[in-house]
């Protein structure tokens, strides 16, 4: 890794693509978006890419003598950095949980792993999708210095989004502390390959922030009424049925019970009657 005396004492990861830099001798700038013509440099070359022979173009100080001059990644360097942190917990913890406890269940998917997909920063707060063998959940985490860790198991809580209103489930674990999960599939067999269950992940993280899909995500509430009410019709059914069987049975023990044989009298009175 190549370092520069003058920003961060030479460390060129806490430096984004888009830093636009300066040299300290003779303050000729450089900026990834423009590159560099006297080195043939292409335009969008970040400067910690640059060749490390490349010097001003001016007075050809190295790389070492530049300075930050300003740096429009640096908050996207900053919330990818702690986005990483917290997810790298939650892959870390439910990975631990699919070795300890989850490897033998039936219904997992071999096939699978866990990995954190899409992830971003929303109203401050972590959010995207967890893949593991035995679902795919979307999970928000806490910002920075927020405290989670109250959250009752269990408890549920509606998240606005631009494609609508979806139902997250509170819980915490140790390693994770408390976390937000909203089901999008459980169990995971019809995932053939790892890449398949990524790629509906990243199309979920997609689909999140459009809002021509809030038609479909409102619907839920009436395809659950309309679920409900067939679930009453069958009940309703089973319940008449019951009773039907009932008042049939009911009528069956009023009938008077004969012997299984007639006896002579029975027989001889019957035939006298006939004549009659």
């Amino acid at each position: 890794m190549s370092g520069f005396e003058g920003s961060f004492l030479g460390a060129n990861d806490k430096i984004s693509p888009r830093a636009i830099m300066e040299c300290k001798i003779c303050w000729t700038p450089y900026d990834p978006a423009e590159g560099d013509d006297t080195r043939s440099i292409l335009p969008g070359t970040p400067f910690i890419a640059l060749p490390d022979d490349w010097g001003c173009p001016n007075c050809d100080a190295p790389k070492e003598q530049f300075l930050v001059s300003e740096d429009p990644g640096s908050d996207e360097m900053r919330e990818a950095a702690e986005i990483g942190a917290k997810t790298n917990a939650l892959v870390t913890d439910f990975t631990e949980v699919w070795h300890a406890k989850m490897r033998d269940v039936p219904l997992v998917n071999k096939l699978l792993h866990v990995q954190a997909v899409g992830w971003r920063m929303y109203q401050g707060r972590p959010l995207g999708v967890l893949i593991s063998p035995w679902f795919m959940n979307l999970i928000q985490l806490p910002a920075e210095g927020e405290d989670w860790s109250d959250l009752r198991a269990g408890e549920k809580e509606i998240i606005s989004f631009e494609s609508g209103d979806y139902e997250f489930i509170h819980n915490t674990r140790e390693m994770v502390g408390g976390y937000k999960a909203c089901s999008l599939f459980s169990p995971m067999n019809d995932f053939k390959t790892q890449a398949q269950a990524v790629d509906v992940a990243n199309a979920v993280m997609v689909a999140l922030f459009q809002e021509e899909h809030r038609a479909e995500t409102d619907r839920s509430a009436d395809i659950r009424a309309a679920r409900e009410e067939e679930l009453a019709a069958v009940a309703a059914a089973e319940e008449a049925a019951e009773a039907e069987a009932e008042e049939a049975q009911a009528a069956a023990e009023e009938v008077p019970e004969l012997p299984e044989a007639p006896t002579r009298r029975q027989v001889l009175t019957a035939g006298l009657a006939s004549e009659a």
